[in-house]
């Protein structure tokens, strides 16, 4: 059937001769001759379609038929959608299933209105049952649940927030609140009171620990304090302790213009705060090696009084016949209070006019006071760790602040008790003095690389092993009274971890100036082209000067074991950066991988001085005893597996990672295939070595 779908070309009809001249009409002869060419054609192709039809006659009658089918169908739907209409013309049900719908809609929107009732109903009986909990456990002296209760609902109803909008039961259980508020705050403020008593004839004030009010009993005043806290009174309870304070102790002396000294007194059920006038400055010892003398003298006064009360000169129920006796141990009191004044000014003065500064001769070269005996005791600032077994280089005034402490601590050995508590909170207060002065008046030098910030470093890990070193060297000769309560453990940690804050500040900001160096380089891309390879090779050497400057500064100062960790933590940050940015790149010219193997090399050599500086001494081996620098920094066994890569064939990179030695140096299948993608573009052993890659990886 393909000649019925062709064209006729007119001119293949014809003979060749009558198409010489296209502009010539044709002769009789030649119309003739077409029109029996035409008819013959015609023939050709009538034939043609009737075998068609006849070959295929099974074919056409199923076409008919079907298409009859079809046409029944279709009258057959037709006939259906009339009688369809008919009906919902005759019965309007479109207004049946519109008020259908409208009732559902109704019903609907009703439901949702009784749940969100029934969920304000549960919503106010759970507040009401807590207000409930509240007011039993205040009852029961639960504080602390009852006051986390009461915080709670105050954000659960909107306290100082309310909606006129709100339903009116909303009011009811805030003025419920409030209720509860103000009953707690009476109850707390009550236990306050009871727990803080002033005595005017003694001078002195009392602190409970362990309170009693009416039928709830055993409450400690540390849970008081902290549930008025978690309601929000803590500073008005407070105040009016402090305005009792004012009223009781403080007037009655500053009205009678005697200078005061506090003592504290602490025993397990209380702790007592004794306010003593000051005596004359002439009969209050200056030296704590006195004070033994000066007990005789107390209990020489003691005994006097006690004649005078046998003989009925003074009364032996009345406080204020002390006078001898109470004037005496106030001396005491008084060495006390002004040897602590002393001690803390001359610790804050040292602290502030230390320049943390370190003489060159121990920065130059540190195995001369790290091997020197007597250099440990001759100089002001090599000391000895106690659990550490080695030296470290500190501040004068680290040191100079613990030579002060040890000899407040002496102190506390040979005094009595009461002037003893004195001289070890004093103590206590001298060391976190260091704390607390000299971070904010070096915070300058804290933000940047110096040898300063490494210095703070040493003298708080100083500062904590001698902290440890406290209670092995003075807890057996302190006096009995007091061997349970005075502690400085807890002190340790503190500076432990200081001085970890410090190192770890350093580390961060070496790396994050070695960071920015780096970036310099632009991902080492077209490093074959000069003004880029001028670009990361300035780079490098920023890298390898930063480097240099932290090891210039680091070494002399930290610990063996610390500058290996501290410096070995930066140089990891460091080549695994560098390496990450040469495996990103995409497309790399042969040129260009020289060039990448020549920063590589270069900047290995310039960091050869700081690799030895690594390598454990002979008196350090015991400390470091198969760790090669690989180990320690794992991405420079991998940068220097890269420099080999880029001048290697292909076959060879693909035995590499079959025999696992590249995975061995920190590679990953992708970092190599991607590897192998940007410097073998043009390789027709690619794909193959691509597909035993990742076969070796299966």
């Amino acid at each position: 059937m393909e000649s019925l779908f062709g064209s006729i070309n007119v001119r293949d009809l014809l003979s060749a001769q009558d198409l010489s001249d296209p502009n010539s009409p044709l002769s009789a002869p030649d119309l003739r001759l077409l029109i029996q060419r035409l008819e013959s054609q015609s023939f050709q192709i009538r034939s043609q379609v009737q075998s068609y039809l006849v070959s295929h006659h099974e074919d056409f009658a199923r076409l008919f038929s079907l298409c009859n089918d079809t046409v029944s169908q279709t009258r057959e739907v037709s006939d259906d959608v009339s009688a369809i209409l008919g009906l919902l013309s005759d019965h309007p049900i479109d207004a049946e299933v519109r008020e259908i719908v409208s009732e559902t809609k109704s019903k609907k929107e009703e439901l949702k209105m009784k749940k969100e009732l029934l969920g304000l109903v549960g919503t106010v009986v759970a507040l009401n049952q807590r207000l409930e909990s509240v007011m039993e456990a205040l009852k029961s002296g639960r504080f602390e649940f009852a006051a986390q209760g009461l915080k709670e609902l105050k954000v659960a109803l909107r306290i100082g927030d309310e909606d006129d909008r709100e339903p009116l039961v909303y009011g009811l259980l805030r003025k419920e609140w409030s209720q509860c508020f103000e009953e707690i705050q009476e109850v707390l403020v009550n236990f306050m009171e009871k727990a803080v008593r002033f005595d005017g004839d003694l001078n002195q004030v009392e602190i409970k620990y362990h309170l009693e009010v009416e039928n709830v009993n055993g409450i400690q005043l540390q849970t008081v304090l902290e549930a008025m806290d978690v309601v929000g009174i803590l500073e008005y309870g407070l105040a009016k302790v402090a305005d009792l304070m004012i009223k009781y102790v403080i007037t009655p002396f500053v009205n009678h213009g005697r200078p005061l000294s506090f003592l504290e007194e602490l025993h397990q059920e209380l702790a007592l705060l004794k306010i003593v006038p000051s005596p004359d400055s002439k009969v209050v010892p200056t030296d704590a090696s006195k004070l033994p003398d000066f007990q005789k003298i107390i209990a020489c006064t003691s005994k006097f009084e006690m004649a005078l009360k046998e003989l009925m000169y003074i009364s032996e129920s009345d406080d204020k016949d002390n006078r001898l006796s109470n004037f005496a141990e106030n001396v005491e009191v008084h060495f006390a209070f002004k040897k602590k004044t002393e001690i803390l000014a001359n610790a804050r003065n040292l602290l502030l006019e230390c320049d943390f500064s370190i003489p060159q001769e121990y920065t130059r070269d540190g195995s001369v006071w790290k091997s020197d005996e007597t250099s440990a005791q001759s100089s002001s600032h090599v000391v000895d760790l106690l659990f550490l077994s080695q030296r470290c280089l500190v501040s004068k005034a680290a040191k100079q602040l613990m030579e002060l402490v040890h000899q407040t601590l002496q102190d506390v050995c040979l005094s009595s008790t009461r002037v003893a508590f004195e001289f070890y909170h004093t103590a206590r207060d001298a060391v976190l003095l260091y704390e607390v002065v000299v971070p904010v008046k070096l915070e300058r030098q804290l933000n940047g690389i110096n040898q300063v910030a490494i210095l703070l470093h040493n003298d708080c890990l100083y500062l904590s092993q001698e902290i440890l070193g406290f209670a092995f060297e003075y807890r057996t000769d302190f006096p009995s009274s007091m061997k349970e309560h005075a502690v400085f453990v807890d002190l340790a940690p503190r500076f432990q971890l200081l001085a970890e804050e410090i190192l770890q500040r350093q580390v961060h900001l070496v790396i994050y100036n070695l960071k920015e160096a780096i970036d310099g380089a632009d991902g080492f891309q077209n490093t074959h082209q000069m003004k880029q390879f001028e670009s990361a090779k300035f780079s490098i050497d920023q890298v390898v000067f930063i480097l240099e400057k932290v090891h210039i500064i680091w070494e002399p100062l930290l610990l063996p074991s610390t500058y290996r960790r501290s410096m070995c933590t930066v140089l990891e940050s460091v080549f695994s950066r560098i390496a990450r940015d040469i495996l990103l790149l995409d497309d790399i010219a042969a040129e260009e991988t020289l060039q990448l193997q020549r920063l590589i090399y270069l900047m290995l050599e310039n960091l050869s001085s700081l690799f030895e500086s690594l390598a454990p001494g002979e008196q350090n081996l015991h400390e470091f005893p198969a760790e090669s620098l690989e180990d320690l920094i794992p991405s420079l066994h991998k940068i220097r597996k890269l420099s080999e890569l880029l001048d290697m064939p292909l076959k060879s990179i693909t035995a590499y990672w079959e025999n696992k030695e590249l995975l061995s140096c920190g590679f990953t299948i992708t970092e190599v295939e991607d590897f192998i993608k940007a410097i073998f573009t043009d390789s027709p052993l690619r794909k193959d070595c691509l597909w035993r890659i990742q076969n070796a990886s299966i």
